[in-house]
């Protein structure tokens, strides 16, 4: 069965673009467009769509406006967020997702409209597909893509046991630095674990979020305002420092290296190429993880599309890590995670309110 999508967009000619990379996806059907929120959610209740493509910045109904209906209301529709890349786009794409959007596609500039094209249907056929998979029972859209879970019932479930080649090294009591990987899905279940931590965990945490520059900007605003530790953007060559969470900037790639007298660890952001066709990459930053803190590491691998992090994270279970993966109830996109229980290199399979708990306990605090 074909998704049946509505697009909604106060510029007739990026209604134009977006009907035309549509166009080009067969199991995709247009049944609309709508100019502002406002005619949106009229044609949403009449013509009953499984997703909106949304513009955010629009006249009489702008696209916040409409997510927060949709979500008052309960309306099972999900939505696909079309973003400039501009510092207030950022920002509003940040609340957007916060509101419950699936995903988001940044509008290109300075490309010419057959290259835009071309770009947005590819970036839209691989979100579709995963929300169509992820979302869609016998044809019928779930009240799921807009919102995730805030508690499932299950015990952590042990996967299976390393085959004698990826036996880990032996570990130490408790782990100095957590690593988390995440992309689809992200922001929302970000926030609910890191609000969940401590305030003196008396470790830093390193993030890869999958985003461009400028939105983990805001990324790491909206976080700092939620938890009781420092979150931040990370900078190249800054001292690392416990009950501080850095967050790769967007564009880039972040690892972790020692210092030059070896007592302590800096931040190493590059423009090194991207990985898994990601940059940040957290197969990257995983990497440095494995390498300076054996024995002494959490990794967590969270919701999101392809398979980033599943062999850096090997490389951290090599060296003694614990590593935990989101449950695929619990996932916007069981991708990434699934990818690491695939390859049976995870300790625990865990829902996402039960993270932050599983990741106190490898730190050995209260």
């Amino acid at each position: 069965m074909k998704l049946r999508v509505l697009i909604v967009d106060d510029s007739i000619m990026f209604r134009k673009v977006i009907t035309d990379a549509l166009s080009g996806i067969p199991e995709v059907e247009i049944v609309g467009t709508a100019a502002n929120g406002r005619i949106a959610l009229a044609k949403v209740k009449s013509l009953k769509p499984d997703v909106l493509t949304l513009d955010l910045e629009m006249p009489e109904m702008d696209g916040l406006e409409l997510l927060k209906v949709l979500r008052d209301e309960k309306i099972p529709v999900g939505t696909v967020l079309l973003s400039c890349l501009s510092d207030s786009c950022a920002e509003l794409t940040m609340k957007g997702l916060e509101l419950g959007a699936f995903d988001y596609v940044p509008k290109l500039n300075g490309t010419s409209s057959e290259e835009n094209v071309i770009t947005i249907r590819k970036s839209l056929d691989v979100i579709f597909k995963a929300f169509k998979k992820q979302n869609l029972t016998n044809g019928l859209p779930q009240t799921k893509p807009c919102l995730l879970p805030a508690a499932l019932p299950g015990k952590p479930v042990v996967s299976p046991p390393l085959s004698p080649s990826l036996l880990p090294k032996p570990r130490d009591k408790r782990s100095e630095a957590v690593a988390i990987g995440i992309s689809t899905g992200g922001p929302k279940a970000l926030a609910a674990v890191m609000a969940a931590l401590p305030a003196h965990m008396g470790v830093p945490l390193f993030i890869v979020q999958h985003m461009p520059a400028s939105f983990t900007t805001y990324l790491a605003v909206n976080l700092n305002s939620r938890c009781p530790y420092l979150v931040k953007e990370a900078e190249n060559g800054e001292a690392v420092r416990p009950n501080t969470a850095y967050i790769a900037p967007g564009g880039k790639q972040m690892s972790v290296a020692p210092t030059t007298n070896g007592a302590g660890k800096i931040i190493r952001i590059t423009d090194d190429p991207p990985e898994n066709n990601c940059r940040p990459s957290v197969d990257y930053l995983f990497r440095s993880i494995a390498s300076h803190y054996p024995g002494r590491a959490t990794g967590v691998i969270m919701t999101g599309m392809g398979s980033d992090g599943a062999l850096g994270a090997k490389l951290m279970k090599q060296n003694g890590a614990v590593i935990i993966a989101q449950n695929q109830e619990s996932c916007v996109v069981y991708g990434m995670p699934k990818a690491a229980v695939d390859a049976g290199i995870v300790d625990l399979i865990v829902p996402l309110h039960d993270i932050a708990g599983e990741i106190v306990k490898t730190l050995g605090v209260a």
